[in-house]
């Protein structure tokens, strides 16, 4: 039985997927969200959301997702990240899928990724939970009604929770998996219930296809000045480190919050929604993100509420401290109608240091952001990944590793390419800890940090006096008005100077280290940068 909006010509049995239950096509938010509750999917909240909570798998799984090793992509690969798949395991699982699909009601949405129509991948996503088909519909773009008659989906995704995996049949880790085939242009998702791991996936693949056109596809946040999209900041960083909360400047014009490409005609959104962190949220500080949370079609994931009131509560971290808010872009009033920008003139690289050594923010040099870029420093927050219960410390290369299936020098090239051709300004920013490391310290105010990057995008911190970082060498200012000059000199934050001095010592270490791996592959002015 077939439901919705569908070209005859493209449902699923056309691709070899048969013998299901009844198949809906591209129903729209009403629709879906009347599926959801109806199948005991999830409760309807205040304002017309959709509460919803994913089991045991309340963040993405990242060691459970794989590659198949195919030979168009086995020399592209970055294999010590992305753990390989055999064909004939693919073969097999996707054979064992498709046979426990049978019979079973199945949700299509056919969608794009990316805003550049010269440059998006149409996607089929094929979800075993309506409520998966309204997340997703809201995290990738809308095709309008008349492209849906000739839509001819470049890849399929199938997500189906329900599937356990088998590691003896399918050369996976668990249960769960995430399977890339770039030969058959097919992921395959079974055991989670995050939905997380959709909208990842799409963003890996435009990770591995993008840089073979030149574009450089980018783990950020992006805005404009108003009228001015020439103005275009982006901010690169891992989830909890400020990307939704730092981009959503209502003075701005909002592009995007997570996932961006750069090509030569300048910035594009991959996505049509926001995907936000609501723990702690409030209507004060983000005014525009909570009032997603009372919209209607809003996906409300892993939240403790009141069963009579729906009312949310967001500082009860008892599911997890990943809650979040899956909610169309056009939710945000200032958000941009083309999710197109200009080439960014100015790049913030946030990081969530832990223990509390970098400064609120500093200026780097073209080579100083190639060696942040590929160190991809910042602390893990609790609930992102599974058994992440505290601030750990880590080394994302590109500021999204998981996300990464080509080598990290990859990425790097590109972005300096970028950087020299059109002459972008690089700043460091870090949101973490401040007067200490991780349970002495606390976290940096957010007044301050918005105070020093609207200093740095309207130009006049160009203007400040800046020091030279005596542990990384990057110029950090002085004083900036409206921030204690206190905050911008670290060490004098902390009531034991000498404390701070060994653990400098030791984040210093830590970079060197890691960097290491790096040095065979880059140029000479990023070695440079390179802390010895």
């Amino acid at each position: 039985m077939d439901h919705g909006r569908v070209n005859p010509t493209m449902k699923l049995d056309h691709q070899g997927i048969t013998g299901l239950g009844a198949v809906y096509y591209n129903l729209l938010e009403p629709d879906l969200m009347q599926k959801a509750i109806e199948r005991g999917e999830g409760t309807m909240g205040q304002g017309g959301t959709l509460l919803v909570t994913t089991g045991k798998h309340t963040g993405r799984s990242p060691k459970d997702k794989f590659v198949v090793r195919t030979p168009d992509v086995v020399d592209t690969i970055w294999w010590d990240n992305n753990p390989p798949m055999e064909p004939a395991a693919f073969d097999q699982l996707y054979a064992d899928m498709t046979a426990h699909m049978k019979g079973r009601d199945y949700f299509v949405q056919d969608l794009f990724g990316g805003a550049d129509p010269a440059h998006r991948l149409d996607v089929r996503m094929v979800t075993e939970l309506a409520w998966h088909g309204l997340f997703i519909r809201h995290l990738l773009r809308r095709p309008e009604r008349a492209e849906l008659d000739g839509f001819a989906p470049d890849w399929t995704i199938i997500n189906c929770p329900t599937f356990k995996a088998d590691p003896a049949r399918h050369g996976c880790r668990t249960e769960t998996v995430i399977a890339l085939n770039f030969a058959r242009k097919m992921i395959l998702i079974g055991g989670t219930e995050y939905a997380g791991e959709n909208k990842k996936s799409v963003f890996t693949l435009l990770n591995y296809l993008l840089p073979e056109k030149g574009i450089m596809p980018m783990h950020c946040s992006a805005n404009h000045a108003p009228g001015n999209p020439v103005d275009t900041a982006v901010f690169f960083g891992l989830s909890g480190t400020g990307k939704t909360t730092l981009s959503a400047d209502p003075t701005r014009v909002l592009i995007g919050d997570d996932e961006h490409g750069w090509s030569d005609r300048g910035t594009f959104n991959f996505e049509g929604g926001c995907y936000a962190k609501t723990i702690s949220l409030s209507a004060e500080a983000e005014p525009e993100i909570f009032a997603t949370t009372q919209k209607f079609a809003t996906v409300i994931e892993n939240m403790v509420f009141d069963p009579e009131t729906k009312e949310l509560d967001f500082e009860d971290s008892s599911l997890t401290a990943n809650m979040r808010c899956a909610y169309p872009l056009d939710y945000i009033s200032n958000a941009s109608e083309t999710a197109l920008g200009g080439h960014p003139k100015n790049i913030i690289m946030l990081t969530c240091d832990a223990y509390g050594v970098l400064p609120p923010i500093a200026r780097l040099t073209p080579a100083q952001a190639m060696y942040h870029f590929l160190s991809g420093f910042t602390s893990k927050v609790a609930g992102t990944e599974r058994g992440v219960t505290e601030p750990e410390p880590t080394f994302s290369t590109c500021f999204g590793a998981p996300f990464m299936p080509r080598r990290p020098e990859v990425y790097g090239k590109l972005l300096q390419e970028k950087i020299a051709t059109h002459g972008a300004t690089c700043w460091l920013v870090n949101t973490g800890w401040t007067g200490g490391a991780y349970g002495t310290g606390k976290r940096m105010p957010i007044k301050a940090t918005r105070a020093l990057l609207s200093a740095a995008l309207d130009g006049s911190l160009s203007e400040a006096t800046f020091r030279k970082d005596a542990n990384f060498g990057f110029d950090v200012p002085v004083t900036v008005e409206g921030v204690d000059a206190r905050l911008l000199d670290p060490r004098s934050t902390w009531a034991d100077t000498a404390a701070y001095d060994k653990q400098a010592h030791k984040l210093v270490e830590m970079f060197a280290n890691n960097f290491a791996k790096y040095v065979p592959y880059i140029d000479e002015d990023v070695k440079a940068a390179a802390i010895g």
